[in-house]
């Protein structure tokens, strides 16, 4: 997937516009739409079940939209004639669940997809594949296997894998939710480090102080829409709407 004719880097990179998801009588997204430039950090929060996870996995195309356009790069990710892998290879997606091959190494499950659907060739790849393990912080982890890293390790290899592929997208669907405590801000740091390096980021993220954080610009939905958005300097002290104001009082 080549960027659409036309487009420049100074155009979004993302854009969603009008999208509706509806799972049979249920309408999870009622219309959404926002644009995400090139390098941008955003982080997409909200109560369960308004809409966020099923979002993200319409801008990676695991889930059919009904109505409305998403863009990457200018190319429609709806298109039927879009070849998906192209679209993989672009948006990066990295879930709450790790989803290792418990059976490979954690330096083979970074490898796995440039070799053997890439085709790219081996040694290449894991002189590449050591570098992003170094770049998440897990030098020395390489030959060990999922079952004996902690739940941060391996939410960080999964990163390193989404890496592996070269994305310019990453998109991360509420990535510390099933990890302790202790071992969040070891991913967040991770990330955090994407983001500085220029790294484009979309999150769905119950972290808050993180949000404020790294944040370029926070959007909050309920109930399958975009309730309010705004900068974090902005959001969490002058928040407009009574639903947004009520949400975050809850949670800081």
């Amino acid at each position: 997937m080549t960027a659409e004719p036309g487009w420049t880097p100074d155009q979004p990179i993302v854009s969603v516009k009008g999208v509706r998801k509806s799972f049979g009588d249920n309408e999870v997204l009622k219309g959404v739409g926002f644009d995400v430039m090139k390098g941008e950090v955003i982080c997409i929060i909200g109560p369960s079940g308004s809409g966020k996870s099923t979002l993200i996995r319409c801008i990676n195309g695991l889930n059919e939209i009904d109505e409305g356009s998403i863009k990457v790069e200018g190319q429609e990710v709806h298109d039927p004639a879009l070849d998906k892998l192209a679209l993989r290879r672009k948006v990066g997606m990295v879930f709450q669940q790790y989803n290792l091959f418990p059976h490979k190494t954690a330096l083979e499950n970074v490898m796995m997809a440039p070799v053997l659907v890439l085709k790219q060739p081996k040694a290449e790849v894991e002189a590449r594949a050591r570098k992003l393990m170094a770049k998440v912080r897990l030098e020395g982890k390489e030959h060990q296997y999922p079952g004996e890293l902690s739940g941060g390790q391996q939410q960080r290899v999964a990163i390193a894998r989404s890496l592996a592929m070269n994305p310019d997208v990453m998109l991360f669907d509420e990535v510390t939710a099933a990890l302790d405590p202790e071992t969040v801000k070891e991913v967040l740091v991770t990330i955090k480090d994407l983001a500085a390096e220029g790294m484009t980021c979309l999150l769905v993220t119950h972290e808050m102080g993180f949000a404020r954080e790294v944040a370029d610009h926070i959007y909050f939905t309920d109930r399958g829409v975009i309730v309010e958005h705004g900068p974090p300097e902005t959001f969490f002290t002058e928040a407009r709407d009574p639903r947004t104001r009520e949400f975050l009082s809850q949670i800081l």
